[in-house]
């Protein structure tokens, strides 16, 4: 399966899956990333982290370690 830290830059993806428990899985479901919705990948820092992406319209900058959390279509 593939995970939105494996996502190219210029790439809209569509989250299937949040793995993860607790209050991490919460954490990325309240900034808006749901199972359903479209993420488009703006950028990558130099390093890969964090991966800045656009999600229901605002900008949103995501750690690699939750990006890892996050499957993808």
């Amino acid at each position: 399966m593939k995970t939105l830290k494996e996502a190219k830059i210029g790439d809209t993806v569509k989250v299937l899956k949040i793995n993860g428990q607790g209050a991490v899985k919460r954490r990325i479901m309240d900034m808006g990333i749901t199972k359903g919705v479209e993420v488009h990948i703006r950028k990558v820092a130099p390093l890969g982290d964090p991966v800045e992406v656009t999600v229901r319209g605002y900008e949103l900058s995501i750690r690699k370690a939750d990006a890892e959390m996050i499957e993808v279509e």
